[in-house]
């Protein structure tokens, strides 16, 4: 099975290069996958047609394009999209992206996956791993952490593993959080045990990824 996968930027793109394997198996043996990473999520178009820039490289503005690309092209399997909720509504939003995909013909067959509110919570979701990677990480701000709240979930990791906090990182500004953030990716990462993730929307991730696989055998 052949398998492109769209994240929204270059940090849960290193995220989900070492998270694959481990849901996947080892590439090639037997599946397959590209990675795309963006620049930002933008906004869903309110058509099919919409004429929204490529080389902008915004998610949610070439979605349509997109899956209708992929949609017409051979040899794809399936299509997964990996996105924050930030501030949205979950289920509005998965409705809406659902819908989107069902206006495309032919549609590829495709996953829609949801980090809440920010693929942090997939990290807070292995303490282990987590402390693993950070092992000064302070525990009174992680014992702060409801799992998968909408709480301004980077900044209350960056509050427990970054020196000087969120306060410090923002004051900073760019790039230092799209810098922190691939940090992260890479410490934490290959650290995280899928099974063990107690993150409700990275069990969506993991097992909606194989049951996907195991519909092609």
């Amino acid at each position: 099975m052949h398998i492109e996968i769209l994240v929204e930027d270059s940090s849960g793109e290193t995220l989900l290069e070492v998270v694959l394997p481990k849901l996947l198996g080892e590439y090639g043996n037997p599946h397959t996958w590209s990675m795309h990473s963006y620049k930002g999520i933008g906004r869903i178009p309110r058509n099919l047609k919409g004429s929204a820039d490529p080389a902008k490289r915004i998610l949610l503005d070439q979605l349509p394009r997109l899956l209708q690309g992929y949609g017409r092209t051979p040899g794809i399997d399936a299509v997964v999209v990996v996105l924050d909720t930030d501030r949205r509504s979950c289920v509005d939003f998965l409705n809406e992206l659902k819908a989107l995909a069902a206006g495309c013909h032919p549609a590829p067959n495709t996953l829609f996956r949801l980090a809440i509110e920010e693929v942090e919570a997939w990290y807070l979701g292995d303490r282990q791993a987590l402390i693993d990677a950070y092992p000064r990480a302070k525990a009174d701000v992680l014992n702060r952490y409801v799992q998968d709240s909408v709480c301004g979930t980077w900044e209350l990791l960056a509050d427990a593993i970054y020196p000087g906090g969120s306060a410090a990182i923002k004051k900073a500004g760019w790039p230092l959080p799209g810098q922190v953030k691939h940090e992260w990716a890479e410490r934490i990462g290959p650290l995280l045990d899928p099974d063990r993730n107690v993150s409700p929307s990275f069990g969506k991730l993991r097992d909606g990824l194989r049951r996907l696989v195991a519909e092609a055998v």
